[in-house]
């Protein structure tokens, strides 16, 4: 192959890495489109495909391995922020009986939610309970103790 469709080949694998990374904002492929950003220069400066090749392994491997983690860190991919963790700690009403091993409903902040309990303890409806964890969209609840 000649040095003018080789560097069409790595635009096209430029523009083909960041499509894809738009699609999947992973921070995954946009490495990649940066390897083939290298590989481009490579061939534009008339380096051999090998050399090109091996700058597009580099780059992309390098900057896969030691920002990925940073950028995840900073950009917060994969992580939805959510308000659920302003719920622990706080008591609702018990809507529909929990029975040991079992769901049932608690009313909180005017929202009902599916609850449960220790596995060996029930509640009653108007029972009031407090919020120990959430997993997924059930709440974890425990009997409400008023401190003094």
């Amino acid at each position: 192959m000649n040095g003018e469709t080789l560097s069409i080949i790595w635009a096209v694998l430029i523009v083909f890495f960041t499509v894809v990374e738009a699609f999947t904002l992973g921070l995954t492929s946009i490495w990649f489109a940066v390897g083939s950003l290298a590989a481009l220069i490579a061939s534009a400066l008339g380096l051999g495909l090998a050399i090109q090749f091996i700058a597009f392994i580099v780059v992309a491997i390098v900057l896969l391995v030691y920002t990925r983690p940073v950028a995840r860190k900073v950009f917060k991919v994969g992580q939805n922020k959510t308000n659920v963790d302003a719920l622990i700690g706080k008591t609702g009403f018990v809507t529909k009986a929990i029975l040991p091993k079992e769901v049932g409903q608690v009313k909180l902040n005017g929202q009902i939610w599916t609850a449960k309990g220790p596995e060996h303890e029930s509640y009653d409806v108007d029972e009031e309970v407090e919020v120990m964890a959430i997993e997924g969209v059930k709440l974890i609840v425990k009997k409400f103790e008023e401190t003094k």
